[in-house]
């Protein structure tokens, strides 16, 4: 067994270290943690990284457009929303990966944000979901940023993330824990080969059921043309050491791969610092005036005494704050349905019956469906009654827990459970939302009953009666 060192903190910081410094260092582990343990926690810190920053770069993609953009670069905001969304599904990708690695070692599946105290040195910037504007998106290139990214338009564009960041927070590049994780997977003295399983390999994500409509690395474009690009989801089955590492340097170099040296780079750094390049430096009109981490906060105690926190912009429009709150239910249903996928073996062979995996996966991706619908409605939407200035923008708040019980029925009920009540606060907005959104809360309706139908045969055939029923 490899002896491990206590270090300090410090010692664990990559920057100022060339590659080739950090290869030829020694791999410290503090002494709480075995190696395997470490490995755990750092996948644990990147899905969290992975999961803030496809939040944080949806959030920024819908807020852009609006009537308030000028007509003559409409076409270029477009082409901005598409890619920055492009981004985000190829972050969904890596968060994926991610969970493809614990699987293999054996770890916890990990579906939160930045829930630990050790990853201070590790996350790019602190979690907060905004408008796209020039300060937010130097913030995205930094966290994507390359090592040794130098020059005059390095530092404009840092010192511009830095706005609205207190002076002793740190802005972290993503590369860094990445090149951590390489260089731990890399040392078999630390990660012995045995401690990856190849038996989990059919429990894994795979391209085959989580690419759609990415075949063959399809990447999108707008109407009359667009970025090349955007995007080509990496989605990476692991069933040992080379391909650990070949997984962890896909992601690493589709983050932050810099087209001065490769010309052809098509990373989000190079992506980002693209629309950076052609964004307004005076102007707000690429994005709708959206607010700074919205929310919603229900009255647990029931005694009509709710506060948000400081940190939090509440959403105070009634019906505004019924669409929020259909967010964050279908923004649940979204995770716990895909956390729920590693339960099962994948089947791909040809069958006309819906498998309880594929059920799911098919789930997951009408969840992205029905947030990227609400989330549009919320950004048409106003914050506050009687006030127009700004509009409520989608919440994307963590459930208070992604933990599925022990009982297989019960995984399941989890599922009902959160199609009930989704199913009250369809029948609120039926009453409150304009006729225009009728035809979508019924089509929603209609998709809930039947998915309930599914979960509640798959309920009696682990002998338990469901809790919820359609209408």
């Amino acid at each position: 067994m490899a002896q491990l060192q206590a270090v300090p903190a410090t010692e664990f910081s990559l920057e100022g270290k060339s590659p080739a410094e950090r290869v030829e260092e020694r791999m410290s582990i503090p002494l709480e943690f075995s190696p395997h343990q470490y490995a755990v926690l750092l996948l644990h810190i990147a899905a969290e990284i992975e999961h803030a920053l496809m939040v944080e770069y949806l959030y920024a993609a819908y807020s852009l457009g609006g009537a308030q953009v000028p007509e003559a670069r409409r076409r270029d905001v477009a082409m901005w929303q598409e890619i920055i969304a492009g981004i985000a599904k190829e972050e969904m990708g890596h968060l994926m990966t991610v969970q493809n690695l614990l699987r293999c070692i054996g770890g916890p599946l990990n579906l939160d944000r930045e829930d630990y105290p050790w990853d201070s040195e590790f996350l790019p910037f602190p979690f907060r979901l905004e408008p796209l504007t020039r300060a937010s998106l130097a913030r995205f290139i930094v966290a994507e940023s390359p090592d040794g990214w130098q020059g005059d338009e390095a530092d404009t564009i840092r010192e511009l993330a830095r706005q609205g960041i207190d002076e002793d927070v740190k802005l972290n590049r993503v590369g860094e824990l990445y090149a951590v994780l390489e260089k731990l997977f890399a040392d078999s003295s630390l990660i012995p080969d045995s401690e990856f399983r190849a038996e989990t390999l059919p429990y894994q994500a795979t391209f085959d059921e989580w690419g759609r409509g990415y075949r063959s690395g399809a990447r999108g474009h707008v109407q009359g043309g667009g970025p090349v690009g955007t995007p080509n989801v990496l989605l990476l089955p692991i069933s040992g050491r080379t391909e650990a590492l070949a997984a962890l340097k896909a992601i690493s170099i589709q983050g932050e791969a810099c087209p001065d040296d490769d010309p052809e780079a098509i990373s989000h750094f190079a992506r980002f610092l693209d629309i950076f390049q052609h964004f307004p430096e005076q102007e707000t009109w690429p994005s709708r005036p959206a607010p700074i981490n919205p929310g919603v906060f229900p009255d647990l105690a029931n005694d009509g005494d709710e506060e948000a926190p400081a940190t939090i912009t509440p959403i105070t429009h009634p019906e505004a704050r019924l669409w929020a709150s259909l967010c964050n239910i279908r923004y649940q249903m979204l995770l716990t349905s895909l956390l729920h996928t590693f339960d099962f073996a994948g089947n791909l062979s040809p069958s006309s019956a819906m498998t309880p995996r594929g059920l799911l996966i098919h789930s997951t991706f009408g969840e992205m469906y029905n947030l990227r619908v609400v989330s549009t409605i919320l950004m048409q939407t106003p914050l506050a009654a009687g006030d127009e200035q700004l509009v409520a923008g989608p919440p994307f708040q963590m459930p208070y827990t992604l933990d599925l019980p022990l009982d297989e029925a019960d995984r399941w009920r989890v599922h009902l459970d959160l199609l009930q009540s989704s199913q009250c606060l369809i029948d609120a907005l039926l009453e409150q939302a304009p006729m225009e959104r009728h035809d979508y809360l019924r089509a929603l309706r209609g998709g809930d009953d039947r998915l309930a139908v599914s979960i509640g045969q798959i309920i009696h055939g682990c002998g338990s009666r469901p809790a919820y029923l359609p209408h």
